[in-house]
């Protein structure tokens, strides 16, 4: 099953945070590849970090829960909020990747 995990981040501690943390974190995501399939910061504008997004393969949201507890970033309060989405992949590469049912 495919999830979209979107991070909102606290500013207040972000840019020590993410200077403190961000090898560990990288390194994190190098390990966890099996399930992270994409990973990623989102930005207000090029000047303002919001947070980020991973796209992850598990078999239950109570996986990527633990997941996500797992990364360096999580016990820093780096992270204000987290959504964990289930997603389904319909489109990708100018393909159709699925019949659309009305």
């Amino acid at each position: 099953m495919l999830f979209a995990v979107l991070f909102e981040d606290d500013e207040a501690c972000a840019n020590e945070v993410r200077s403190r943390y961000m090898r560990d974190h990288l390194d994190f995501l190098e390990r966890s590849a099996s399930m992270v399939k994409a990973a990623g910061p989102l930005r207000q504008n090029e000047d303002a970090p919001a947070g980020g997004l991973w796209l992850v393969e598990a078999e239950s949201r109570d996986a990527v829960d633990q997941l996500v507890r797992s990364d360096p970033f999580w016990p820093t309060g780096l992270r204000r909020s987290v959504r964990v989405l289930a997603w389904q992949q319909v489109f990708a590469d100018g393909t159709r990747l699925l019949p659309v049912h009305a």
